[in-house]
């Protein structure tokens, strides 16, 4: 069983494994946060480490925490992640916590990108027409939700949601979850990780459940959402396990 200075060692190991001499904590605030959030959290088994800082970077744009932000892309980058991977992650955000998130993100990991002579990823084109879009798009709600893809707000026929579903399907599902730099699985983690950072916890609950399908096993679901308490709070941490263990079981 772990102690806490066995916490605060381990977490100090974690701390200057991603970040060297200073994440940026206030002195008064160092140790609390080495323990807690590096010691307790970022060293849990059941959730690989760059997994991690991806639910990180997510939950971080998606609640706009722009200076901690810098700091994980600078340690994501030291970690293995590729600019377009943390640029993806980052763009995914704006269908969950609106686009101006994600340009103030964006705009965030270029300064960091910037100061380690790395470019932004080129743009690729994307072409499809928006019927491609709805089609594909309604084939990985499918794939993801299977059954609940049409319940909810999501239900066919429904004039109130139907004024603005159909984007979410053309562009959240038809387009960025295909686009090039992160596979299925980790939009997955993305979605998970944002959704619980911005207290949305029938989403949490939804995406949750449908992460499975997409090659996330219970236990890395889970390790998902618990990797945002440090960022964006316990409580929201704790609704969002709340209710997905009425889908996952307890």
């Amino acid at each position: 069983m772990s102690t806490r200075t066995t916490l605060r060692e381990q977490g100090e190991a974690m701390r200057r494994r991603l970040f060297g001499d200073d994440d940026g904590a206030p002195a008064f605030l160092r140790t609390l946060n080495t323990e807690v959030s590096y010691g307790a959290i970022w060293s849990r088994p059941g959730l690989a480490l760059a997994d991690r800082m991806v639910c990180a970077l997510a939950a971080l744009a998606a609640v706009q925490r722009l200076a901690k932000l810098r700091r994980h892309v600078g340690a994501a980058l030291e970690l293995g992640l590729s600019e377009r991977s943390i640029v993806e992650i980052l763009i995914q955000i704006g269908i969950y916590a609106g686009f101006a998130a994600s340009e103030e993100a964006v705009e965030a990991a270029g300064t960091v990108f910037a100061t380690r002579g790395l470019a932004m990823p080129e743009a690729t084109a994307r072409d499809d027409t928006l019927e491609a879009l709805t089609a594909r798009g309604r084939h990985l709600m499918e794939q993801l939700h299977g059954d609940r893809a049409t319940q909810g707000y999501a239900t066919p026929g429904n004039t109130v949601t139907g004024a603005l579903y159909p984007l979410a399907v053309q562009y959240g599902y038809g387009e960025i979850w295909f686009r090039p730099g992160l596979d299925l699985r980790q939009r997955a983690l993305v979605a998970v990780a944002a959704f619980t950072a911005l207290k949305l916890d029938s989403q949490v609950k939804k995406f949750g459940q449908s992460a499975l399908n997409m090659g996330l096993s219970r236990t890395e679901v889970i390790e998902a959402v618990i990797q945002t308490a440090p960022i964006s709070g316990f409580a929201p941490a704790l609704n969002a396990l709340g209710g997905l263990s009425d889908v996952l079981g307890d």
